[in-house]
């Protein structure tokens, strides 16, 4: 009876304890509450749920709730259609808003028709594997490995190779992502907007001869582009040409016009549009490999 008795009282207690519990978990839950706007939920299920950060924000959760909460614009979602930006403006009752389209653009136009080697490359097919094991064999030590590590990380399939070697960026389908950006070893793509169409599509930091030795479109550091762009557009930095691209949305084409090399070139959507006095390059198979290593 006695054992009896100390089981009831126990389990007594127990209960009691736990409904004590549950009744300050009542009162801790209604008073830590906090409050989500169901409207957060909304968006986020209209978003495209690529989570690539390309509005700069850490997922498309995260977006929804900068959205709902006035801090960002609809239209800053690249990745959306146009009609997704439409419907979430229309469901928080806001403006879709204007953002200018930014793209990965590559700092490089030596193809295997104008780079030379200085070795032929043979390991595992990846640009990192590539750039720790001697450089990857190209000549120029700034320039593309051709790879293709930033076509492979596109989860927008916006980044093809071409015959040459080199990734061409597809306007349409590129959404600023960054994953091009953070996975080449050369650091040979950044994100700018379609505005930016003077381009410098070169490097190399090797004096004149040494670069255009290496590549036939390398960047010579002659200095005609800066005397011809406006001033404060182009300057000189260890013998490459730099463009101020916060000045770039309202330069003119002028700038390319006597480049020798056609390393700085004009943008114009897909086209590509070098100067006067660049040479023509006529030739379509690759350079022989100067060196075995």
């Amino acid at each position: 009876m006695e054992t009896l008795h100390n089981i009831l009282l126990t389990s007594a207690f127990m209960g009691g304890l736990g409904v004590l519990l549950a009744f300050f978990l009542a009162i801790a839950d209604k008073r830590l509450y906090v409050f989500e706007d169901p409207r957060i939920g909304e968006v986020e299920e209209l978003l495209p749920h690529s989570n690539c950060g390309a509005c700069g924000l850490a997922g498309c959760r995260n977006f929804a709730e900068n959205v709902v909460g006035g801090n960002i614009e609809p239209a800053s979602c690249t990745v959306s259609t146009p009609d997704q930006v439409k419907s979430i403006a229309a469901l928080l009752g806001v403006a879709a808003g204007e953002v200018e389209k930014r793209v990965a653009r590559l700092a490089c136009a030596g193809g295997k028709h104008v780079a030379t080697m200085r070795a032929k490359y043979s390991g595992t097919s990846s640009c990192r594997a590539a750039a720790v094991t001697g450089g990857g064999g190209k000549s120029c030590a700034w320039g593309c490995l051709g790879l293709g590590d930033c076509g492979d990380v596109c989860d927008f399939d916006a980044i093809q190779m071409d015959k040459n070697g080199l990734p061409v960026v597809d306007l349409a389908k590129c959404t600023a992502c960054g994953d091009c950006v953070d996975v080449c070893p050369k650091n040979l793509f950044s994100i700018h907007g379609v505005t930016h169409k003077l381009w410098m599509a070169c490097r190399n930091e090797d004096d004149g001869d040494a670069a255009e030795a290496a590549c036939e479109v390398a960047c010579t550091a002659c200095g005609r582009c800066v005397v011809d762009a406006v001033p404060g557009l182009i300057h000189l930095e260890r013998n490459l040409a730099v463009i101020d691209y916060e000045k770039n949305a309202s330069a003119c084409c002028q700038a390319i016009e006597r480049c020798p090399t056609g390393a700085i070139v004009w943008l114009e959507g897909d086209r590509i549009i070098k100067g006067k006095a660049a040479k023509k390059i006529i030739r379509i198979e690759p350079l022989p490999v100067t060196a075995e290593a």
